[in-house]
């Protein structure tokens, strides 16, 4: 009998539908895959005969290295679908491509503009739907940040989380990841750039449940200040490129400097999901070897959308020990 946590047959689109333990589960998997192929260099291949079919609206190379690489380790297949090869919901129905891509692969990941074209998807496929990222959430890049500050810190509760910058899709998903591993989380950002209402309503409910803290602010030195970690993202995203000289002006004075690192906790680090661009982040920072992880943040990402791909799949209880959370 399976006493692990089974997460066949579920959709990932944000971590607001996963709990405490399920999230925990995948960040297991994730070390423990680390290890296994890493580390023990084993040849592990529980997929093989699967395949995914990896629907990218916006380009990428984390989520589409990490996807295609990881899933080849797992002994299964992948099929890349850019613009050029499928246009969601323009030349056929999404609730059609869903039906055909269910009974060609077996799990399907889809980078997109629209959130609601995820739901869309997920609605009409019998197989596993992974976001590979929307306009409202992240949960791939999340999961592997929380991998990456849990081999850091050696656990994840009581941390204090710092974001400076822009109210996107990635601080959405640490809204709805933090609180569930007790975490404390401030967030700066500027007049106009706010997170979006209803994700902050749903966060506020997480936060009195699990008794963290939240806190919001203008001023990206008050929300640093005695954390353990600094969190930006880029400014511009893919589609807001004509916003560019507007953003650049907007987000003056949050750039993360190393006068900024110094205002938070002696031991914090910095991350940043990239593509990093200069106005984001000053060199000294970024390129510090002692406070920036933000390259074993990156290759995170292959451990765990592995971790989330397996899972999703089939039962699997990690053979190492459960880290600490």
């Amino acid at each position: 009998m399976f006493r692990g946590t089974d997460l066949i047959g579920r959709h990932f689109l944000t971590l607001k539908d996963y709990n405490q333990s399920e999230i925990e589960h995948l960040l297991w998997t994730a070390s423990d895959l680390k290890t296994r192929y890493k580390e023990n260099k084993e040849v592990f291949q529980p997929l093989i005969g699967k395949s995914i079919a990896m629907i990218f609206q916006k380009r990428s190379t984390r989520t589409r290295l990490s996807t295609e690489t990881g899933m080849s380790l797992l002994g299964g297949h992948a099929v890349f679908l850019g613009p050029d090869d499928i246009h969601l919901g323009v030349n056929e129905s999404l609730q059609d491509s869903a039906k055909v891509l269910s009974r060609m692969t077996d799990v399907v990941l889809a980078r997109v503009y629209g959130q609601s074209d995820l739901e869309e998807l997920s609605k009409y496929s019998t197989v596993p739907i992974i976001s590979g990222l929307s306009d409202m959430y992240h949960p791939l890049q999340i999961l592997a940040d929380f991998q990456t500050l849990q081999e850091h810190f050696g656990q994840l509760k009581g941390l204090k989380l710092a974001w400076v910058g822009d109210g996107n899709n990635v601080v959405h998903s640490f809204l709805m990841g933090c609180p569930k591993l007790g975490m404390d989380l401030n967030i700066a950002t500027p007049k106009g750039y706010d997170v979006d209402p209803k994700v902050k309503e749903d966060a506020v409910t997480l936060v009195k449940q699990s008794g963290t803290s939240m806190n919001f602010t203008r001023d990206p030195m008050e929300a640093v200040a005695g954390t353990d970690v600094v969190i930006t993202d880029t400014w511009i995203s893919m589609g807001q490129e004509a916003e560019s000289k507007k953003r650049i002006k907007d987000f003056m004075g949050y750039e993360v400097t190393k006068e900024m690192m110094a205002a938070a906790g002696p031991h914090a680090i910095f991350m940043h999901c990239l593509p990093r661009h200069k106005e984001e982040v000053s060199d000294e920072v970024f390129y510090d070897e002692k406070r920036s992880v933000v390259w074993q943040e990156a290759e995170n990402r292959k451990w765990t959308v592995m971790a989330v791909m397996l899972n999703l799949l089939q039962q699997y209880m990690p053979l190492h020990p459960k880290p600490t959370f």
